[in-house]
């Protein structure tokens, strides 16, 4: 009986040791991202009937992480009934609480382990502070606080560091966050995720190169560790999209590792889709579309693949497949649609409104494109920066009257980074469509708002001396000759005190100018009316309007 115990005893202590070792790999698995492998691992440990709670709740924060919360609160609530840390099921659960919005009962869950917690307790620490670091809105400052209380116990902790690293990193406490991964990394070289952080850091600075070379440190020490690829990719692809000079080379870079990324972590759905997403960011459509195909073969079921194949398909060229996926996952109500979803579905009904052929445009899909583009900026005003290149295309086509319907839409947000140059073209668009038309026919509004538009040109640029010209062609449409005649005259002043040069470039718009405030002072002062139609002939003497006009004013 007593080898019977002692051998009991000992498969026990073997059982341990092993799910201990196994945990430990899953562990080393989730920090790689390799979160497929890392389920896989913890399924098995939970299937073989481990005991401690930890294996359940950190298969719930995969869950969590992939957005799967019914899954997640499977494992949260396994985790909770275990006979050793229980607690942490609590944990799990207060995130989905934090996460759905309900403050209240995700603190209650969360002071109720903290208040438990002993000095010793390092990784529980950590994990109620990752509590309030993860949700889309997260609690940076709660997170260091209950980091720093921990800190004070356990000043050698690197795990610890790391956190607090992550916590004051997304704090903007940019000092405090390099000082934490420093440390971090110091207390122990293997924690390689906190020498990748002090790269992640110069990213956010707008420090690519530095970054990159601080990436590259990583890779030495261990080149297949899957993060830092991420993290090279990201930083490729704002490196291109702050730079444009070196756009195609870097935004090249930045999809081959994430590609390296993909190979080092897992091809499951939801690695698929963030890369989706990624190739998205990287306006990469036939990848996209390859990708979304893919996702498709995996789950024919899954609703977000949908999104993939919309945003692909506008981009491709396909109006009508994007429409049908777009709207398909729009109407079924149980999906969570973002402003991109809107966006994309509303490009692509103005885009199968216009017939191509003779130019017409079909009017209630036309508008309803608008307004799912209006009810899309709405969501997320940053999507107007892209309108930018969709307007100009239509623009250089000639399709001035849609041109100028999403240039409306583009400088409905005032902190737009193209506002600007959108505020330019809508001026531009709204003059030609109101081109030779009788008072009664003007659009007056968007002519009012194009002078506006204008008015903000001035104000942010009064050196760009287009911008008076193309104020005094709205006012002239307007019949508003007193601001025409001003309008004009400015752009007069400061294109003559640039000199000969700028002067000989422009003849066209100063006689523009000149002819123009001539015909006003004909009614009003015929002395002033020669003296500008005598200065359109000095520079071109050949001028047949100057030159009729002033034989009927003698």
């Amino acid at each position: 009986m007593n080898k019977l115990k002692i051998f009991s005893l000992l498969l026990i202590a073997i059982t341990t040791i092993g799910n201990a070792q196994d945990l430990d790999q899953a562990k080393k698995a989730i920090d790689a991202e390799q979160y497929e492998k890392a389920k896989t691992m913890l399924k098995s440990l939970v299937n073989s009937g481990a005991k401690d709670g930890k294996v359940a709740f950190l298969l719930g924060n995969i869950y969590l992480k992939q957005s799967e919360q019914d899954s997640a609160k499977i494992f949260f609530n396994k985790a909770l009934s275990a006979s050793d840390n229980g607690k942490l099921g609590n944990i799990g659960l207060a995130q989905i609480d934090l996460e759905n919005g309900n403050a209240a009962a995700g603190k209650s869950k969360l002071d109720q382990v903290a208040s438990n917690l002993k000095k010793k307790d390092v990784e529980e620490y950590i994990y109620v502070a990752r509590a309030y670091m993860n949700p889309t809105k997260p609690d940076y400052k709660t997170a260091i606080s209950i980091l720093e209380k921990a800190k004070e116990a356990n000043i050698k902790s690197s795990p610890l560091f790391l956190a607090l690293g992550d916590a004051y990193y997304g704090d903007k406490n940019q000092n405090e966050a390099y000082s934490a991964y420093r440390n971090s990394y110091n207390l122990d070289e293997s924690m390689i995720r906190a020498k990748m952080q002090l790269g992640v850091l110069l990213k956010g600075a707008k420090a690519y190169k530095e970054s990159v070379k601080a990436y590259d440190e990583v890779v030495k020490l261990n080149q297949n560790y899957g993060p830092v690829y991420r993290e090279l990719a990201e930083t490729y692809y704002l490196w291109a999209y702050n730079y444009p000079k070196d756009y195609t080379v870097n935004i090249a870079k930045s999809l081959e590792y994430y590609e390296k990324y993909m190979s080092l972590t897992d091809y499951s759905l939801s690695s698929r889709m963030r890369h989706a997403d990624f190739l998205i960011l990287a306006e990469d459509y036939k990848a996209l579309e390859k990708e979304a195909l893919a996702m498709k073969q995996l789950d024919k079921v899954n609703p977000r693949i949908l999104r993939y194949l919309g945003y692909a398909a506008y981009e491709n060229g396909n109006a009508d497949e994007a429409i049908n996926s777009l709207t398909e996952y729009i109407n079924k109500g149980t999906n969570k649609v973002i402003a991109g979803d809107y966006y994309y579905l509303g490009l692509a009904q103005i885009k199968k409104a216009l017939n191509k052929e003779t130019g017409e445009i079909e009017p209630v899909i036309y508008q309803t494109g608008i307004d799912n583009l209006k009810k899309g900026i709405e969501m997320s005003a940053s999507l107007a920066n892209a309108l930018n290149k969709k307007g100009k295309e239509y623009f250089a086509d000639k399709k001035y009257k849609i041109s100028q319907d999403i240039f409306e839409v583009a400088i409905s947000n005032p902190a737009s980074k193209n506002l600007l140059e959108d505020s330019i073209y809508y001026a531009l668009t709204v003059i030609t469509n109101n081109r030779g038309k009788s008072m009664k026919d003007l659009d007056v509004a968007s002519l009012d708002k194009a002078d506006k538009a204008i008015d903000n040109v001035i104000i942010a640029s009064p050196d760009y001396l287009e911008s008076y010209i193309y104020k005094a062609r709205i006012n002239s449409t307007l019949e508003k000759n007193d601001i025409m005649t001003a309008s004009y005259q400015k752009y007069v002043d400061l294109t003559l005190a640039k000199g000969a040069e700028e002067i000989e470039a422009n003849k066209a718009k100063l006689t523009e100018s000149y002819n123009n405030m001539a015909a006003y002072y004909t009614v009003v002062d015929k002395v002033k009316a020669k003296e500008y139609f005598n200065k359109t002939l000095a520079l071109d003497p050949t001028n047949s309007f100057a030159t009729e006009n002033l034989k009927n004013l003698k």
